[in-house]
């Protein structure tokens, strides 16, 4: 070798040095963060059949079975001699299978919510059914297709939905203890990929296991993850840590320098997702329309002040009616009970806070003895907390535990709902002391005032109750105020009941 030539081996090692710590581990093979990058999957097999087009496939194929299952044993159980069987019926299950894989249903990447799924299912199904009958009263009109079809209609929605809610328990739990799921990189390790992180790894469910962070400045704090790399070393990451997705939050680069990264995960044939720019306002009624090759996001803006909310309102004051007579005899048991559990009212009054910002006084059954019967209350206030629960000393009876715990003491602001200060289904209203301090130091707070309060919301039957975050608590909030619909309305009725028969 020449003394002018360079040395190929400290040339490497030069070029090593400018590596971040984290990747130079991943390409030397030492035992630092690389194991833990490129998690050892179990039981390989099982994995491949639960992620990817072999999820779609196994689906596909149990659908299948399942649609002719239900079709030949409709057959049989109706009696010959009552219908000639048409030979149509038996298109039944290709026409199911097609509906069904137009909803969604075989993507690997659909994450549908159960209540979504089962509307999909019964709807694909039922078009289905309607199509065979049509063709049935066109190619055969001597037979009588309804006769089989209604039967094989309702069958496969019980059959189909079963199954679909059976194998998704089933990969959700695979997920959650490691045997599926996908290594993810995020690129982009501030607030945003942060807060992405922290979601990953509190949803194992969702099947995308956070690896690391792909940055050229260092993450925020409060994150779990390690910078691999420098976005410029994406690809180099990707192949050494065995990522199967990666998630594109936000950089401070063009969007010009983006996109080549973006290309090169195409190539590795790497999923991909971004998050978008102005995310706190995208909704799910995005129209897309092009000018030229330029995409253009239109959204639909969610009125509270137009004439659907005015329609919610109405039937929320319906619904309040109802279900005030059909729980009155509830009603008047509890509020004996809580008149002889102590001394006091039966209704606890106090104000809270509503839309746009009016204040009213929500109603409640009593649960604890009056104070200085049982202890202080403290006023310490947390910025971030929620400061619902119990405060200060436990002064609750043992009939406000119980009432507490099932729920029950909320029956009174059906009052609320009919008097038109609450909704059924909306943000939870706050106390006044509470409201300006979490204004001034919660991040859009303010804006779950645009509607009206509900006794349940889309943050409630996601868990968020009580002493919990209140950055999350309004995040939920304003995405149910921003994709407002009535079907929403009644999926997070729903889960409330699933989750109050459930103690939870």
């Amino acid at each position: 070798m020449d003394a002018d030539e360079p040395n190929p081996s400290a040339l490497s090692t030069a070029l090593d040095t400018l590596r971040p710590p984290a990747l130079r581990e991943l390409l030397n093979g030492s035992n630092g963060r690389s194991s833990a990058a490129r998690p050892a999957w179990r039981w390989p097999r099982a994995r491949r059949l639960l992620e990817g087009s072999g999820w779609g496939i196994s689906r596909l194929a149990f659908d299948g079975l399942v649609l002719l299952a239900v079709l030949a044993l409709v057959t049989r159980v109706v009696p010959a001699s009552s219908v000639e069987e048409p030979l149509s019926i038996w298109s039944y299950p290709a026409f199911g299978l097609a509906l069904l894989a137009a909803r969604g249903l075989y993507r690997d990447d659909a994450r549908l919510a159960r209540l979504d799924a089962v509307a999909r299912i019964a709807g694909a199904l039922s078009l289905a059914a309607m199509f065979v009958i049509v063709v049935g009263a066109v190619l055969e009109p001597d037979s009588r297709p309804t006769l089989l079809a209604g039967p094989t209609w309702l069958g496969s929605i019980i059959a189909v939905t079963a199954g679909h809610l059976a194998f998704e328990w089933m990969r959700q739990r695979a997920r959650e203890l490691g045997v599926a799921g996908k290594s993810t990189l995020i690129v982009g390790a501030g607030q945003v990929g942060g807060r992405i992180e922290h979601r990953l790894l509190e949803h194992p469910e969702l099947g995308l296991r956070p690896i690391g962070f792909v940055d050229s400045a260092r993450m925020d704090e409060g994150s779990e993850g390690t910078v691999l790399g420098d976005p410029s070393e994406l690809r180099e990451v990707i192949q050494h840590t065995g990522a199967e997705h990666v998630i594109f939050a936000f950089l401070p680069i063009p969007d010009s320098d983006l996109l080549p990264l973006v290309r090169d995960c195409e190539e590795l044939g790497v999923g991909i997702s971004v998050v978008p720019r102005l995310f706190e306002t995208t909704r799910s009624r995005v129209v897309l329309n092009h000018i030229g090759g330029l995409p253009l996001f239109a959204f639909r803006r969610v009125d509270p002040k137009g004439w659907q909310f005015t329609l919610k309102h109405l039937c929320d004051r319906i619904a309040a009616a109802l279900l005030l007579l059909l729980v009155a005899p509830l009603f008047a048991a509890v509020a004996l009970a809580v008149k002889l559990s102590s001394p006091g009212p039966v209704l606890f009054r106090q104000a809270r806070v509503g839309r746009d910002g009016t204040e009213f006084h929500i109603l409640k059954f009593r649960t604890m003895r009056p104070v200085g019967v049982g202890g202080a209350v403290s006023s310490e206030l947390d910025s971030d907390v929620a400061p619902g629960g119990v405060e200060g000393s436990d002064r609750r009876t043992r009939v406000g535990a119980f009432l507490r715990r099932t729920s029950l003491d909320e029956l009174p602001q059906l009052l609320n709902v009919l008097w038109g200060d609450m909704s059924m289904v909306g943000p939870r209203p706050e106390r006044p002391e509470y409201v300006q301090l979490f204004t001034d130091n919660v991040s859009r707070y303010g804006d779950r005032h645009r509607v009206k309060s509900g006794i349940t919301g889309w943050a409630q039957v996601h868990g968020l109750r009580g002493q919990t975050s209140l950055s999350d608590r309004v995040e939920w909030d304003n995405y149910y105020i921003e994709n407002w619909s009535l079907w929403l309305d009644s999926k997070i009725l729903l889960m409330t009941l699933v989750a109050a028969l459930r103690g939870e």
